[in-house]
């Protein structure tokens, strides 16, 4: 008797863990909208309803990483899914890096600096290029040194600079 019932018990919690239901969401069936891996760097905005296309983002932004984006998404959307540029980032040598059809290799540049950091637009009338399938987007950018990390340098040398004079007057002192 006592066996029967442990069998019944152990059934009964086996098919608690084992027999649960989980919901796959495929494609661009997805609840929110938007899904972002976080461990790997596949982004899907896809639109159900639109022709999708695949880009690239590299560099300084807060999620870079491959997007499946709608084909009518423009270079500032694509730049908001991405989490926008980091403040490291050069946005006034913005590149789209294109192959077309002819296999020929085009670098386009784009200058959103008076966006982020100006009074007012350089140019009322500039244009910026559509995104196509298989465009890799670039933000530069290099690594900015704020007061802090400057004094950090200055005090880490001055140390160093101290030991080595202390170093120095004890040897000549034996």
């Amino acid at each position: 008797m006592k066996k029967i019932l442990l069998l019944s018990i152990m059934t009964f919690l086996s098919t608690l863990s084992f027999g649960q239901v989980r919901d796959y969401e495929l494609g661009a069936q997805l609840q929110d909208g938007a899904r972002r891996n976080i461990y790997g760097g596949y982004y899907d905005y896809s639109d159900p309803e639109a022709v999708n296309m695949n880009v690239s983002v590299w560099g300084f932004v807060r999620y870079p990483g491959r997007y499946v984006i709608p084909d009518y998404t423009s270079v500032v959307d694509l730049m908001s899914y991405v989490g926008g540029p980091t403040d490291d980032s050069n946005l006034d040598e913005l590149r789209i890096y294109r192959i077309d059809e002819n296999n020929t290799e085009q670098m386009i540049p784009i200058d959103f600096n008076d966006l982020m950091w100006e009074d007012n637009l350089e140019s009322k009338y500039k244009k910026v290029p559509q995104i196509k399938p298989g465009d890799i987007l670039v933000v530069p950018g290099e690594p900015r040194l704020y007061f802090l990390d400057w004094f950090s340098i200055g005090l880490s040398v001055f140390s160093a600079l101290i030991s080595l004079t202390i170093l120095i007057l004890t040897i000549d002192r034996l």
